[in-house]
């Protein structure tokens, strides 16, 4: 196995770690969280970097990198959900749209096409990235903010909690709107794989 395609299984391996912090409440755990979100998604970064230079690219690789970002943000996202920071119906539209895509991958795959990420679907997983991060980032605040107030009846912390759940949520919808525009892209390119099902 080369080193693209291990970074990709080291992406899947790091979200049990990611969830059970952010499941788990302790001191600055949103921190910890966020750390294994941020190592998760540089491995994102690096495995297609260097799988572009060194012409590591592989079938594996077009297949389990996708896969990959796909249990490391949906498993992101319903942690902020079971959290009370997410509304239900943006995840529902994510994970509807990753059954379609994958549908559609494995429909080509019976066909012996091998369907690689495509420009939107890369603009969707750098969109969420960036929306989780955010949420991730203003709930570290909050956890500093409590170190010096008391959450129940402090004023700047009911301000802050409302405004940053309204900045996260804008931009959670954002990347959603890519996830829907990138899915119709996918089921356009591959139309005729999908005709032959």
């Amino acid at each position: 196995m080369n080193l693209p395609n291990k970074l990709t299984i080291l992406r899947i391996l790091i979200v049990p770690f990611m969830v059970a912090a952010m499941l788990i409440e302790f001191p600055f755990h949103f921190f910890v969280s966020g750390l294994l979100f941020g190592a998760a998604s540089l491995t994102d970064y690096f495995d297609g970097k260097i799988a572009r230079e060194r012409n590591l690219i592989t079938n594996f690789g077009k297949f389990a990198d996708p896969i990959a970002d796909k249990i490391l943000v949906i498993s992101a996202l319903i942690c902020f959900l079971a959290l009370g920071l997410c509304d239900p119906v943006l995840i529902i539209i994510v994970l509807f749209r990753e059954f379609v895509v994958t549908s559609v991958r494995l429909t080509a795959a019976s066909q012996g096409k091998v369907v690689a990420a495509n420009i939107w679907g890369k603009v969707k997983t750098v969109s969420q990235i960036i929306a989780i991060v955010a949420v991730f980032v203003f709930q570290f605040v909050l956890e500093i903010v409590c170190l010096f107030t008391d959450p129940q009846t402090s004023a700047i912390y009911s301000a802050l909690s409302g405004a940053f759940y309204v900045v996260s949520e804008i931009a959670l919808w954002i990347s959603t709107v890519f996830a829907i525009i990138s899915g119709l892209k996918y089921v356009l390119d591959n139309k005729d794989a999908i005709s032959q099902m």
